[in-house]
């Protein structure tokens, strides 16, 4: 059986954002701050450090694709520092790091982060896990439907997408240049 990750994501204003959360209000939502290296490897290989556990994960495919195969090992925090040491020790440099404030919430069985990435941008992202080829085109049309009940019509393209991300890429040294490993105990 397959695990097939399908995505769709927008920007959103602040505006949207804070629409969106009053629509959620009333629904069970996770806040947390998150720090996600990516490393310098073929792989879209991560690991995201949170005050509570750290996630290991490797997705196929290229980059802001709409449905990816996926792969996540969730770890005890007391294994970080040698976690990335092991990492470091089997070659794989730092390429990218994203400093981030994530809400998620449940709709049924779509999983929607709403994020504010320091230096980045705010996103909504809808995301269905499929166990098969046959089940993408359903879990889009899923998330779409949610997203137009939240007046969210027109997607950031993944044009756009890569655009942003490169600049992310040449300069989140200066965009985070203020931020610190601190990031994660500062009102967790």
């Amino acid at each position: 059986m397959e695990n097939i990750e399908v995505e769709l994501r927008t920007f959103i204003s602040a505006e949207k954002r804070k629409e969106i959360l009053e629509i959620f209000s009333k629904r069970e939502k996770t806040l947390e701050k998150q720090i996600t290296t990516y490393y310098n490897c073929p792989q879209d290989f991560r690991l995201m450090e949170t005050s509570k556990y750290c996630k290991l994960w490797l997705k196929e495919g290229k980059m802001h694709e709409e449905a990816r195969r996926e792969y996540e090992v969730m770890i005890d925090k007391k294994y970080q520092k040698a976690l990335i040491s092991m990492i470091k020790a089997l070659g794989y440099e730092e390429q990218i790091k994203w400093y981030r404030n994530r809400i998620t919430l449940w709709v049924d069985n779509i999983k929607v982060t709403i994020d504010e990435t320091i230096g980045y941008g705010e996103i909504i992202e809808g995301e269905i896990i499929v166990n098969n080829k046959e089940g993408i085109e359903r879990g889009k049309e899923e998330i779409r439907k949610l997203f137009s009940e939240l007046k969210i019509e027109n997607l950031s393209s993944k044009e756009e997408f890569n655009q942003k991300y490169e600049d992310y890429k040449k300069n989140w040294k200066i965009y985070t240049k203020e931020i610190g490993e601190e990031f994660l105990s500062e009102n967790n």
